[in-house]
């Protein structure tokens, strides 16, 4: 009922003293402007259950009491535990429309110690702009820096900007627009007062290295190329986001080499690292970063790796394991669409796909977001040799049906081939996709033959055809529906003689056949006295007959 500890949604407080009203407020509020989560008050820090004070007992007024002291009001449920002592559970929602502070005015949040220990703390007015963006609530880079003027948009980099439309295949009527009504256009600039002045999108755009560092101080780029643990490369990157995307690229692509495979009839080159998936994870290190953060962001080459991390966290409702299905949505609105409209990003906005294709079509260790933390995103890019035997079966399918295959159905095949035979809940859990999406893509797939299925309806599993013989196209679990009636009756003696009872359904998962065979089965060695049936019913169970056995 109580946890075993706190953590950044759990927090427990003494109350044999009468824990002071005005520091429950701040826990509220540090847990509403967190995840929100759960207040115990009458919990020692270690656990144990001390009991709430009785000036706390009453949890029909204190909601009203907690609202009236929090802005906005926080509806807080209360709930007197029925341990013994009893204990007093405050479930605190979080805020999603707003930050929230108390009366007084203070305003605080949750963040874990170097320990991993939760404590609040006091959330500064240079955080509430990663709060809220955090939430969605506000496009940092949409705002107006209304204290530079048009002078700071350079026009070489607008020159850049231009040649970027064209290369990438942006929208072409950009390109032939005056500087002012380009930036009208992109957002780069905003009208006030009949006045043009550039946005922070603006100015990441098109600024020079002086224009960045005096109105966007945080907006710095490192990359490094390691050799063993000697820095080959260390670079300091201060310029706008697309001289600074073409600057790194010019250094990456130096760098990642192509090796030529045979892969049956087909010769091959394939790279270190997909480029394209690189150039997209690049790019979305500078659209999605946190611009309001100190930090920069962070490329590191090396012999096992590409890395790449940007300042912020996920945004709210996007982590490392729904990342390829979530709703696509981005800490900076317009400088997204600013990205995608003069082609340097994804225009769909499903970027994440191509950074998985780049490895999935190779048969290569998928990239790890798993590495980021509340503080940065962080991918990373596992230099491995491709699969050549799963390569070879994604050109013969592509070139087969002649179209590609949908990043699910790819995801799916990689699954089969690193794991073997999955069943249904088990590639849902390893692929973290939808059920009807998946299925979707799973009956695509055994429509054309890439993948079959086999076992009982309540042990199905999926097996990848790997090769066009049939022989081959099988796997061994397959092959023992096959094999000889006698041989099947075999193996059912041999289990019943290592198990004490076995049942219809043992049957079926041992041989891999439908309950009615396997029922067909059990009762054909029942006359020939090889087994004894215990029970009748559902409960039915069988038994070897060792005076049988033993003939």
């Amino acid at each position: 009922m109580i946890p075993g500890k706190e953590s950044l949604t759990v927090e427990f407080k003494s109350d044999k003293k009468k824990y002071p009203d005005s520091l429950i407020f701040e826990e509220i509020v540090a847990l509403a402007n967190t995840e929100g989560g759960d207040l115990y008050l009458g919990v020692e820090d270690n656990g144990e259950i001390s009991g709430v004070h009785d000036d706390h007992k009453n949890p029909l007024t204190l909601p009203a009491y907690i609202a009236n002291h929090t802005v906005p009001p926080i509806s807080v449920r209360c709930e007197i535990l029925p341990t013994q002592p009893a204990v007093l559970k405050l479930s605190v929602p979080k805020s999603l429309n707003s930050i929230v502070a108390t009366v007084s005015g203070k305003v605080l949040h949750r963040r874990l110690k170097s320990n991993g220990e939760p404590e609040s703390v006091v959330m500064y007015p240079s955080e509430f702009a990663t709060r809220l963006s955090n939430l969605r609530l506000l496009d940092y880079s949409a705002m107006v820096l209304d204290q530079a003027d048009m002078s700071v948009l350079d026009d070489a980099e607008l020159l850049r900007l231009r040649n970027v439309i064209s290369l990438y295949h942006g929208e072409n009527v950009l390109a032939s627009l005056t500087k002012d009504d380009l930036c009208k256009a992109l957002g780069l600039a905003r009208e006030i007062n009949s006045v043009l002045y550039p946005t922070v999108a603006g100015v990441l755009v098109l600024g020079n290295e002086n224009a960045i560092s005096q109105y966007i101080p945080t907006a710095k780029t490192s990359f490094q190329l390691l050799s063993g643990t000697n820095v080959v490369i260390n670079r300091e990157i201060n310029k706008s986001i697309v001289s600074s995307i073409d600057e790194l690229f010019e250094i990456i692509n130096a760098n990642i080499h192509e090796k030529e495979f045979s892969i049956g009839p087909y010769r091959v080159s394939v790279p270190d690292y997909d480029k394209s998936a690189v150039r997209e994870a690049v790019v979305n290190a500078f659209c999605h970063r946190d611009y309001s953060k100190m930090g920069r962001i962070r490329i590191e080459l090396s012999d096992e790796g590409l890395r790449i991390s940007s300042p912020g966290s996920f945004i709210d409702g996007v982590n490392f394991k729904n990342l390829i299905t979530v709703e696509p949505h981005g800490r900076n609105p317009l400088l997204a669409d600013v990205l995608k409209r003069i082609g340097l990003a994804e225009r769909t906005g499903r970027g994440i796909d191509r950074i998985y294709e780049g490895s999935l079509k190779y048969g290569k260790s998928l990239p790890d977001y798993s590495q980021s933390t509340d503080m940065n995103v962080c991918v990373y890019f596992p230099k491995s040799a491709p699969d050549g035997v799963f390569l070879e079966q994604l050109i013969r399918i592509q070139s087969t049906n002649g179209q590609g295959l949908s990043l699910s159905s790819m995801f799916i095949l990689y699954e089969l081939r690193l794991k073997g035979d999955l069943s249904f809940d088990q590639l849902e859990e390893s692929i973290c996709i939808p059920g009807a999406m998946l299925k979707t893509a799973l009956d695509s797939l055994m429509s054309k033959k890439i993948i079959q299925k086999y076992g009982n309806e309540r042990k199905q599993k999926y097996h990848l055809n790997i090769s066009d013989k049939e022989d081959d196209a099988v796997s061994d679990n397959i092959k023992i529906t096959k094999i000889s009636k006698k041989e099947q009756k075999n193996k059912v003696i041999s289990l019943a003689s290592k198990q004490n009872t076995i049942t219809t359904s043992d049957v079926s998962d041992y041989l891999f056949v439908d309950t009615n065979r396997a029922y067909k089965i059990l009762s054909e060695l029942v006359s020939d006295n090889y087994l004894i049936r215990n029970y009748k019913g559902r409960y039915t169970t069988y038994s070897l007959n060792k005076r049988k056995s033993d003939k």
